[in-house]
């Protein structure tokens, strides 16, 4: 895994690359380049890559609300999985919210991705809350990290 990059995205070339991982991930959320353009207007987008190839994407959005919880995403197309990808791309998108002041960390994962809850599951992740978004179908789940015993908050 020493070749593996997490590069921000900075262009639209590597939106595009950003959005195709986001959309293989989840469909039902399948975004147009506008729509991706807005996120990295909000969020820190990032990819990563083996070499030159690209295995998968992260977001992070800043800590928000009164309780200054971060959002951190990390996406990892099915070929790619079971390396530790995915565990890059999450301790580094954790990094990043952490260095953003986020007092918390949530993220969302769909339901049907039992490989997503599952990694989610095995880095502290607990599940929040399970809802199916007005006029779809599909059922999202939101989980957050449980603070690391012995943690001072």
């Amino acid at each position: 895994m020493t070749d593996l990059r997490i590069e921000p995205v900075s262009d639209d070339r590597e939106l595009e690359q950003w959005r195709h991982v986001h959309n293989v991930i989840v469909p039902p959320a399948a975004m147009s380049l506008d729509d991706a353009r807005a996120r990295r207007d909000r969020y820190r987008l990032e990819n990563a890559y083996l070499g030159d190839v690209l295995v998968g994407c992260s977001t992070v959005r800043p800590p928000a609300g009164e309780e200054g919880v971060a959002t951190v995403i990390a996406r990892v197309l099915p070929e790619f999985r079971r390396r530790g990808f995915g565990t890059a791309l999450y301790e580094n998108g954790l990094a990043r919210a952490r260095v953003l002041g986020a007092a918390g960390v949530e993220t969302c994962v769909l339901a049907v991705n039992e490989d997503g809850l599952r990694f989610a599951e095995r880095h502290g992740f607990v599940e929040t809350d399970r809802y199916v978004l007005d006029g779809e179908t599909d059922e999202w789940v939101d989980l957050r990290l449980e603070p690391e015993p012995g943690a001072g908050h």
